[in-house]
């Protein structure tokens, strides 16, 4: 199968390489906007993006297993980041994310088995006054406690 940017994508593309010195400075968004055309950062999306930009594809690979919002794999149709950072560690992160695998089905770093919701950790998610918290499709909730993490998941696990 061949990976090939859309014509919007490459228009996109270039417009966003233009306000940056050299393509390297560039890579985060470009890999964003690959992730938004293709669904994830497969390999062969990482040597496309190498080819495109001319950087070797092992720069490429480093970049996408550090930053967590960045997906190697299609992820469910939701996406939950539990911060586990040390404040939200503190304030009983390590707990709400074991409630959430049990109530999920799941471990962190895996899908549900009907695709609806992705759970992975993120080492920061900037938000220490509300720990412990979490990221689900981008939008934050904490400080989280069982109950709330219910009324969160809770419609999106009954079809939402």
């Amino acid at each position: 199968m061949s990976i090939e940017f859309s014509v919007a994508a490459k228009d996109r593309l270039k417009r966003l390489l233009e306000q940056y010195p050299t393509p390297r400075n560039g890579l985060l968004p470009a890999l964003q906007l690959a992730q938004e055309e293709f669904g994830c950062i497969s390999p062969e999306v990482e040597d496309y993006v190498s080819g495109l930009l001319q950087i070797p594809a092992a720069a490429i690979r480093e970049l996408v297993s550090f930053y967590t919002l960045l997906h190697k794999e299609p992820p469910g149709k939701h996406v939950l980041h539990l911060c586990r950072n040390l404040p939200c560690h503190l304030r009983g992160g390590r707990e709400i994310q074991a409630y959430v695998e049990r109530k999920l089905g799941i471990e962190a770093e895996g899908t549900t088995p009907d695709g609806r919701l992705t759970l992975l950790q993120s080492e920061c998610l900037g938000a220490c006054e509300d720990a412990p918290m979490m990221m689900l499709d981008g939008k934050y909730y904490g400080p989280l406690t069982p109950e709330y993490v219910d009324r969160i998941l809770d419609p999106i696990l009954s079809g939402g």
